[in-house]
């Protein structure tokens, strides 16, 4: 059974066991070609361009692909808290203590 590359000394480069990247952070390796980034000033972007188009259009899109998650339990929800003050306030009447008032 081969040693793992920690047994080895850590960060130190062994060509038995692989090709050493180089420590956390810092990976070595030959840099890449053909990549080229280009990039504008902050201050010269438009940076409010198609917001409000884009979030109304957005916003419809994922409502409507996470509606069947929330929706039914929005809708349950409502109805068992309106259940729940209905019958906390019978209850809580005259009718409702009459009704019940041996049972406590």
């Amino acid at each position: 059974m081969r040693p793992t590359q920690a047994l080895y000394g850590g960060g130190a480069p062994n060509g038995k066991v692989g090709h050493w990247l180089g420590d956390w952070g810092s990976f070595g390796g030959e840099k890449q070609k053909g990549i080229i980034h280009w990039g504008i000033s902050a201050n010269r972007q438009n940076s409010m361009a198609g917001v409000f188009n884009d979030a109304i259009f957005n916003t419809f899109r994922r409502t409507k692909a996470q509606i069947f998650y929330w929706l039914p339990t929005m809708v349950a929800g409502y109805y068992l808290m309106d259940w729940a003050t209905k019958r906390n306030e019978y209850l809580n009447s005259k009718a409702g203590r009459a009704e019940f008032a041996d049972e406590e």
